[in-house]
């Protein structure tokens, strides 16, 4: 009778509302709101769901509304069990009511290994869902300069977004603007040709640019003719001086390549580097239109400005143009969404940046609108809060790399001292991504605006809510396949799968599609990250006692089955927040 029936969460949820809006004479949309998940326990079963009675009598005019609990039991004495709901009680002001534990366990287990990577993402709450085009800004450093904290939290809060796009079905293009143009440039040509070694440009593109710059930024506080000579190497290039190009093409080119090295560790990808001197021409294009349009007013130091408030309010000026007749960053980004918008017709566009940006992308915004452009309302900024305290043995975070080898010599030290590396084939390999897991689960616990203080020691726990304590549930859940082979994993006796631990277990995996629904929402990864690490919970206290070995083979592979499925919803969500789940065996 159950057999062929599909569940999910939301296919609960519907099914509950429509029961409902029959006994009570109800439209649907005056219910669901009123119908929620109720918290898992892990000591204790408990019902799947529950209706708030006061929030559904907040929909009734009738001032003298009875008491909530008379209300909550005369609900509840209305309501008949079926097929799919197995028990109806009370609580406090609700009605809690209990899915068939037998539909539960058949149905949610076979979904779960019939949809694989797409589990929770053919969910009734995504139907409908129009595919769209998408474009994610994130990461975005600067040729030459530190890749500071700010664009580490970019890149793995813009990959979050990108994936779980991508996961819906959407069209996704990533890309990375970097800061390849400015006067930094005129400094860091004029340092390379005094200070410049091309084996150690080739060698370490990175670190010898910012050598250079450093360099030349201190002698250049001490000789106005470096500062003089930077300005007209500059020059040359807002010119098109074929050499002064060819030296920048070669800087910008070297750095790209060593990005890309240095993102494939991370586990991230570019559809596109472009960078702020694609436009320095078309942001030429943007101040005519501006000025066609009367928003360009002209100050007395020879600067171009838009007043985005109409009536000369200093917060709502925005500066386009030096004195000099060369482009800011504003105008670029202008030039930049217009260009993006014939190159892709995205329907949506995201920006992952800092706080500190916040008021650039409202003006953006602003000034697309007032330049005619309405799909200015597609632009969405994402920002996230400052991370403080982020030091590696060498001082203060310099470039992503240095993170990422921190990273793995801390986590190596770590494995060592618990005696797991002698089980690896790969320990480097292994070490970097837990604790990259370790970086992404610590950054994403919280809300994304908010700062956090950033603790080495706190990162690499391997009990509580951490990344380590994820993976290494998932390897031992691994484990556990490897150990006992796909023999049991044919078919198996929902039976065997009544005791507490086991029911709490399939309740979680009945909600993932609501988690994933309300972070592609609000795009905040903390949604799934709670989830995981719940779930993670849920796993380590089953795996004490719903032991498979010495196990009858009825019990065993129902039991075998059941962790399969945590195992593979683990690596599902942690895929989206840019984990790669390891294994002992890697």
């Amino acid at each position: 009778m159950t057999r062929n029936i599909v569940f999910s969460f939301a296919k609960a949820i519907f099914f509950l509302v429509k029961k409902l809006s029959r006994v009570l004479d109800l439209p649907p949309e005056n219910l669901i709101k009123s119908i929620s998940a109720i918290p898992i326990s892990r000591k204790e079963e408990v019902a799947d769901f529950q209706l708030c009675v006061d929030s559904l009598l907040e929909n009734n005019n009738d001032h003298s509304r009875p008491d909530i609990q008379v209300q909550a039991t005369r609900l509840a004495e209305k309501l008949k069990c079926d097929t799919v709901v197995s028990e109806i009680s009370t609580g406090r002001g609700t009605v809690n009511f209990k899915i068939n534990r037998e539909l539960l366990t058949k149905t949610v287990l076979q979904q779960v290994i019939n949809d694989g990577s797409k589990y929770g993402l053919k969910s009734e709450l995504f139907s409908g869902l129009p595919q769209k085009k998408i474009v994610v800004e994130f990461s975005s450093p600067n040729v030459a300069k530190k890749f500071h904290v700010g664009h580490l939290r970019s890149t793995i809060i813009g990959n979050f977004i990108a994936n779980l796009k991508e996961a819906l079905g959407h069209q996704v293009t990533r890309i990375n603007y970097l800061g390849d143009w400015g006067m930094q440039f005129g400094l860091l040509g004029t340092g390379f040709q005094l200070f410049g070694y091309e084996e150690k440009l080739q060698s370490n593109p990175l670190q010898h640019l910012f050598e250079v710059y450093v360099q030349v930024n201190k002698e250049a506080a001490d000789d106005k003719n470096i500062g003089k000579s930077a300005h007209e190497f500059f020059q040359r290039l807002e010119l098109g001086d074929t050499q002064a190009l060819a030296l920048w093409q070669k800087f910008r080119d070297l750095s790209i390549e060593e990005y890309v090295r240095i993102y494939k560790r991370l586990g991230v990808h570019f559809d596109e580097y472009s960078g702020e001197s694609f436009y320095r021409e078309k942001s030429q294009e943007v101040l005519k239109l501006l000025d066609s349009k009367g928003l360009l007013q002209k100050t007395v130091k020879g600067t171009a400005i838009v007043d985005l408030s109409g009536n000369g309010d200093p917060s709502s000026i925005c500066t386009v143009m030096r004195s000099d007749g060369t482009s800011l960053y504003a105008t670029r980004d202008l030039a930049a969404a217009i260009d993006r918008m014939d190159k892709y017709n995205f329907d949506t566009m995201i920006y992952v940046t800092d706080k500190g940006q916040t008021k650039h992308f409202q003006q953006v915004f602003q000034m697309l609108q007032i330049m005619g452009y309405d799909w200015a309302e597609r632009c969405q900024h994402v920002p996230f809060g400052v991370v403080q305290g982020m030091k590696t043995r060498r001082g203060n975070v310099t470039f992503l790399e240095d993170v990422l080898n921190e990273i793995r010599s801390r986590m190596l030290q770590n494995m060592a001292s618990i005696k797991t590396t002698k089980e690896l084939e790969n320990p480097q390999q292994t070490a970097e991504r837990v604790g990259l897991a370790a970086l992404i689960i610590q950054d994403f616990r919280g809300l994304l605006l908010s700062d956090y203080q950033f603790s080495w020691d706190r990162v690499f726990q391997s009990r509580g809510d951490t990344g380590v304590f994820l993976q290494y549930t998932h390897a031992r859940l691994h484990s556990l396949e490897e150990t006992f082979g796909c023999g049991y994993l044919n078919d198996f006796n929902t039976a065997c799968l009544q005791d507490p631990q086991s029911v709490s277990i399939l309740q979680h995996l009945l909600r993932f599609d609501e988690v994933l629904c309300r972070s592609s929402q609000d795009l905040q990864p903390r949604h799934i990250v709670s989830y995981l690490l719940t779930l993670s919970h849920l796993a380590a206290m089953a795996h004490k006692t719903l032991l498979i070995k010495d196990s009858p083979p009825e019990v065993a592979g129902a039991r075998l089955h059941l962790f399969r499925a945590v195992r593979s919803v683990l690596a599902n969500g942690m895929k989206l927040l840019g984990i790669t789940p390891v294994t002992l065996t890697a």
